[in-house]
C-alpha cells in the first residue's frame, strides 16, 4: 500500500514505534481511585511543564477546556473570549450547555485579546448585566500566530486588577514555545491554568491535560467525574503522553521548518497566494484564484495521489504539517498541486 500523505491536521499523526511499546508495558491502576501509577506520573511531568502545581489528564482538549470553564466560573457568568477562539467557535456549545455561562467573544484584526479590548469587553457592576469572571485566551493562535510574551503579560495583569481569572487554551502550546524560543512555563506563567494536547503535534494518540493550582485541579477532577471523564486504567494511554512530552517537542521544528519550506513553495504556483501574515508554527493557509468547481475538487483530486486534505473553509485552504510527513512529501503534494491546477 502506497503511503497516505494526511496535512489535513497535527492531530492525525500516529503513535511512533516506541509509544506503542511502553502502551503495551505500561503499569496501570485505577485512575478514578487515584492509584495508576503511570497517569500519576503523566500528571506530575505534565504540571512541572507547564510551571503549574498540578495537572489532570483529560481524554481531549475540548474537554480540558469545558472542565476550566466549569470550574472557573458559576452559572450564568460571562467569559470573555476571542471571535474565533475555540471555545466559541469549535466546541459545539458546550459552555452554555454544560456551565450554563455567557462566551462573550471580543473582535480583534489579528485575534488577539490586547488590554484595551478586555477592559472595554468587562460588563459593568450594574444589576442588568451579568458579571464577568474569566478570560479564556489562546497561544499559539488557530491562525498560526503566537501571542508574544509581553502582550500575555500586560493582559493578565489586567484581567487579574480587574478580579478576573484566565484559562489559556494551549492546544498548541509546544508549538508556541519552539516559535517563542522559550521554555512553556514562560508563556503559562500568564495564566491561570492551561489545556494543552498531548495528541496535537505531539503523536500521542488521546489525550490533552490542564493544569492549575492543586486546589482548582482537584474541583476539576470531580467535574470530570461529571462529564464521564474518569478513564479507569488509562495508564495504557497515559505512557504515550510521557513520551509526548519528553521526546516530542524536540521534533517541532522540523514541522514548523517545513511549513515554512511549503508555504514558500506553493507561493511560486500560479493563481496560488499564500498568507503569511506572521505565521510562525506548522501551518499554511492559502487561496485559489481558480474556478469554484475546481477549489471545491481540489480534496478528491488530490486523494487520488495519496494525499488528504480538508476542503475550503472561510474562503482559505489550510495545510498542516506533521510529524508523519517529509519535506519529500511536501515536495510532491506542492507538484501534485501544480498539475491539478495548471490542468484547470
Amino acid at each position: 500500500m502506497n503511503k497516505i500523505i494526511d496535512i489535513r491536521s497535527d492531530t492525525v499523526t500516529q503513535p511512533t514505534p516506541e509509544m506503542r511499546r511502553v502502551m503495551a508495558e505500561a503499569p496501570v491502576g485505577d485512575d478514578v481511585y487515584g492509584d495508576d501509577p503511570t497517569v500519576n506520573r503523566l500528571e506530575a511531568l505534565a504540571a512541572e511543564r507547564s510551571g503549574k502545581e498540578a495537572a489532570l489528564f483529560v481524554p481531549s482538549g475540548t474537554m480540558g477546556n469545558q472542565l476550566a470553564i466549569m470550574t472557573h466560573t458559576k452559572r450564568g457568568d460571562d467569559v470573555i473570549c476571542g471571535r474565533n477562539a475555540h471555545v466559541f467557535v469549535h466546541e459545539v456549545g458546550a459552555a452554555a450547555v454544560l456551565s450554563g455561562v455567557i462566551l462573550d467573544p471580543v473582535d480583534s484584526p489579528d485575534d488577539i485579546i490586547y488590554p484595551e479590548l478586555l477592559e472595554r469587553a468587562i460588563r459593568e457592576d450594574d444589576i442588568h448585566c451579568p458579571p464577568t469572571t474569566l478570560l479564556c485566551i489562546e497561544n499559539a493562535l488557530a491562525t498560526g500566530k503566537v501571542v508574544p510574551l509581553d502582550v500575555m503579560e500586560k493582559v493578565y495583569e489586567t484581567a487579574k486588577a480587574r478580579g478576573l481569572s484566565v484559562h489559556m487554551d494551549g492546544a498548541r502550546l509546544f508549538n508556541a514555545a519552539e516559535a517563542l524560543g522559550v521554555d512553556p512555563a514562560a508563556i503559562t506563567k500568564y495564566t491561570d491554568t492551561v489545556m494543552f494536547c498531548l495528541s496535537k503535534g505531539l503523536c500521542a494518540p488521546v489525550g490533552s491535560m490542564l493544569a492549575g493550582s492543586r486546589e482548582f485541579i482537584e474541583r476539576a477532577r470531580k467535574n470530570r467525574k461529571i462529564l464521564g471523564g474518569g478513564m479507569r486504567q488509562c495508564g495504557i494511554l497515559a505512557a504515550a503522553g510521557i513520551l509526548a512530552l519528553t521526546e516530542m517537542p524536540a521534533c517541532l521544528r522540523t514541522d514548523h521548518e517545513n511549513a515554512a519550506w511549503l508555504r514558500r513553495r506553493l507561493a511560486k504556483i500560479p493563481g496560488v497566494h499564500v498568507k503569511e501574515d506572521g505565521i510562525q508554527i506548522n501551518m499554511v493557509f492559502f487561496t485559489l484564484d481558480h474556478p469554484k468547481e475546481l477549489v471545491e475538487a481540489l480534496p478528491e483530486k488530490l486523494l487520488e495521489r495519496g494525499i488528504k486534505i480538508n476542503g475550503i473553509s472561510a474562503g482559505e485552504l489550510r495545510f498542516v504539517t506533521n510529524h508523519d510527513v517529509t519535506r519529500e512529501d511536501l515536495a510532491f503534494v506542492a507538484d501534485c498541486m501544480e498539475e491539478i491546477l495548471a490542468e484547470g
